[in-house]
């Protein structure tokens, strides 16, 4: 079907429409989908719970990000080798044999891989090949090769199970014995050079005149006395720091190949080592255990796919999976629980203060914590999308479960404060006046206090120093001050009339309602109060978005992935007592509650009071 008539299926999540992908055909044409539609156009292969293999598969580039077009490419390529293409969606755990298409070079060869393999396994032609049984193809290749890599070793040693450690007592020394036959040779060559192919007699003077004879030095020198046609001695006249090893060599190589003797010709060297070269080749051919055939590895490449592509593509393509509830989102990490509350829109974090720069944009209440569980590290950001931040600081503790239900010790170490509900916004204007109330009380009684103490040590100190000093007429007591006593009580009348005045004309003003009015009256007071914050954090809570926290992660978010005020709420679960749970209210240390008249008392006398000092205005005037 032309792309351009093709009928696409969209349903809206987060506040923008969304690809569905749930049949074959969907899957198959992605290509020909805008990929201005697509939700994300690359995302890092570390760093999400994805299977890591697969991963690597599409990554053909191998710049540890999978991109459009690279996941546009596996799919096509899954499609050609499989005779019913429509197996990418059903996430089968593999395939078998009849499932494989042989009509091209590559696919015969994934088909010969698959028949291999389930003759080894045991299995019928037609039987089904898992994921987990294809992954065991590569160990399987690697132990064919070896066996047949050992059996073709039995020919090739000459001394049979000795064989290996002679080969490693002559390597040991095969440079140093090529090089004192080269020096023999250039002798021969020429006369003048003996002199030179031996140690000078400064070099033995050098080496006697050191305290301890160094061994490197000797190391240097040539195996034996260098002149034309002189054989390698095998023990005495050799070099001392090789004697070990020339001795490893007589008894593991010369003794059982030439029989015992004390030196070694050019001649006899060189037939040694033509009885070790066959084994050298061999030694050389060792298979690596890593590798594998290429029928074995795109084996393996396409039972992945048929597992994986289509959980990939409503991961990539579209974030079904994590807007419609239905299961974890590949970037999810696990759950937060902390502050009574679970977080589920977790996700790993390498660098904190670098991924906050980005992720603050997304206007999410982040809150980073560092995850503990034994000897491994890793760190978390974690949304926090109900309830409030109240008991949310740097310091708390709290338990984190990672996808694999693993259980790490999860400690806040940053947060990012945005608003987080409605609810919080509302009473934040009450809470903050309460907490400034309560800090400017808390300043002035501890001023009062450091007063107080002052003015004690004070008395202390001049009491003391009364009674040492000899005894004076106490002076003469102060006359009392009417005026300055006047101002004080005035002013503390000013005051008082102050408030007195304001409450009045509030009382008055809401006596003066009617009783009808006077609901809307408290709900315009607590609008003007509670209204501003509300507002603002009602904009800030539609604006959320996804993008950043992802972005900052190394994903190219293309869509206003956004976190509505419902959608949030779903993602941080508050603590509720279960619907069928026995509450017993009576609480044997609960507060102690002042009875309800003492209110009823109060108010009554401070309507008192207004009523008289209004009285007494009206009979004034």
């Amino acid at each position: 079907m032309d792309s351009q008539h093709r009928r696409w299926r969209f349903f809206r999540a987060g506040g923008f429409d969304q690809v569905r992908l749930d049949q074959a055909e969907e899957l198959l044409a992605i290509g020909e989908l805008d990929q201005k539609l697509w939700v994300a156009l690359s995302c890092p292969v570390n760093g999400i719970r994805f299977d890591a293999r697969t991963l690597a598969f599409i990554d053909t580039d191998g710049n540890g990000h999978v991109r459009a077009k690279e996941l546009i490419a596996a799919v096509e390529w899954a499609a050609c080798r499989l005779t019913d293409p429509t197996l990418l969606a059903r996430g089968l755990d593999g395939v078998s044999l009849a499932d494989i298409r042989t009509d091209g070079e590559e696919s015969r060869r994934i088909a010969e891989a698959a028949r291999l393999l389930a003759a080894d396994l045991g299995k019928p032609e037609g039987g089904h090949l898992s994921v987990e049984e294809v992954a065991l193809a590569q160990e399987r290749h690697a132990a064919r090769l070896q066996a047949a890599w050992e059996a073709q070793g039995a020919g090739v040693s000459p001394l049979g199970a000795d064989t290996e450690s002679a080969f490693q007592a002559l390597q040991a020394v095969a440079a140093r014995v090529d090089d004192f036959f080269l020096r023999c040779r250039l002798s021969a060559f020429d006369a003048q050079a003996e002199s030179a192919m031996n140690p000078a007699e400064e070099t033995w003077r050098v080496l006697a005149a050191a305290p301890v004879m160094p061994q490197e030095a000797l190391a240097g020198l040539p195996l034996g006395r260098v002149h034309p046609g002189a054989p390698l001695p095998l023990a005495a006249g050799a070099n001392p720091a090789w004697a070990g090893a020339l001795a490893t060599l007589s008894q593991a190589v010369v003794i059982p190949l030439l029989g015992p003797r004390e030196t070694l010709t050019e001649a006899e060297w060189n037939g040694l080592k033509a009885r070790f070269s066959d084994y050298a080749a061999w030694q050389s051919s060792r298979p690596d255990p890593a590798a594998t055939d290429d029928g074995g590895r795109d084996l393996e490449r396409l039972v992945r796919y048929v597992r994986d592509l289509m959980t990939l593509a409503n991961n990539f393509v579209s974030f079904r999976d994590f807007y419609t509830r239905q299961g974890k989102a590949t970037f999810q990490a696990g759950t937060l629980y902390l502050d009574g509350r679970s977080c589920e829109l977790c996700v790993t974090v390498a660098d904190p203060a670098k991924h906050a720069v980005l992720a603050t944009l997304s206007r999410i209440c982040l809150v980073y914590c560092e995850c503990v569980r034994g000897g491994r590290k890793m760190t978390v950001a974690a949304a926090f999308t109900a309830g409030d931040s109240d008991q949310l600081m740097v310091g708390r503790n709290g338990i984190f479960y990672d996808r694999n239900d693993e259980d790490w010790d999860a400690t806040i170490v940053k947060i990012i404060d945005h608003p987080i509900s409605l609810r919080q916004a509302f009473w934040s204007p009450y809470k903050r006046l309460a907490r400034m109330v309560g800090e400017q009380v808390q300043k002035l009684a501890a001023s009062r206090a450091k007063d107080n103490e002052t003015r004690l040590s004070q008395a202390a100190s001049d009491t003391v120093r009364k009674s040492a000093a000899p005894t004076a007429p106490a002076p003469a007591p102060q006359p009392f001050d009417v005026g300055k006593f006047a101002g004080i009580f005035a002013a503390i009348g000013l005051a008082v009339g102050a408030i007195g005045t304001a409450l009045a004309s509030v009382l008055m003003g809401l006596l003066s309602l009617k009783w009808w009015q006077l609901p809307f009256a408290v709900a315009g007071v607590v609008v003007l109060i509670s209204g501003p914050a509300v507002l603002m954090a009602w904009f800030k809570l539609r604006a959320r978005n996804l993008g950043p926290i992802l972005d900052a992660n190394g994903w190219a978010i293309n869509a206003r992935a956004c976190i509505n005020i419902p959608f949030g709420t779903s993602l941080t679960q508050v603590a509720q007592l279960p619907p069928n749970a026995e509450r017993s209210l009576s609480d044997p240390y609960a507060e102690k509650k002042v009875p309800l008249w003492y209110y009823f008392a109060f108010a009554a006398l401070l309507v008192l009071v207004i009523l008289v000092w209004w009285m007494v205005r009206l009979l004034l005037h």
